[in-house]
């Protein structure tokens, strides 16, 4: 459904909610290995969620990503999927015809067409606190190995 640069961009944005709950910023190497990403891979989608003002970027020693500008419970999933993959998971057709329209419609459309319709309104009603805060009590996971968060949150601040 969504791209894998998508699917890490949103692993990433969490992973620096959770991390930035705790006070302190996170460095490239430590987001790439908490979400089992390359880590020039997590370089490009991190740009862009700076460049998109999701997440915060400070150069330098003590440096690393945080969300410091926004606050996470105003941050919507909707704002990352646009920032990495633009609007075109709620256009799109399902069956990848490029001229699907009301008036033209493949056989999917109107089912697909809910379905997308659900997808936007979820995502733009979950915010990267929520899902932060099921990750952070042990809820929910960013990856098969659910104690890489912990490591990471008990380096020093």
């Amino acid at each position: 459904m969504f791209s894998k640069a998508c699917e890490y961009g949103i692993k990433a944005a969490l992973f620096i909610a959770v991390t930035s709950g705790q006070e302190r910023r996170v460095r490239l190497s430590e987001i790439a290995a908490g979400i089992e990403s390359p880590e020039f891979f997590t370089s490009k989608i991190l740009q862009k969620l700076v460049k998109c003002g999701i997440i915060d970027s400070v150069k330098g020693p003590s440096g690393g990503f945080e969300i410091k500008s926004r606050k996470p419970d105003g941050i919507r999933i909707s704002e990352i999927v646009t920032a990495i993959d633009g609007n075109g998971i709620y256009e799109g057709c399902g069956l990848g015809f490029a001229h699907c329209n009301e008036l033209r419609p493949c056989p999917l459309h109107h089912k697909f067409k809910n379905i997308r319709n659900d997808l936007k309104m979820m995502l733009e009603n979950t915010t990267l606190k929520q899902l932060s805060e099921d990750i952070y009590t042990g809820n929910s996971y960013l990856t098969k190995n659910k104690n890489q968060i912990w490591k990471t949150l008990k380096q020093k601040k």
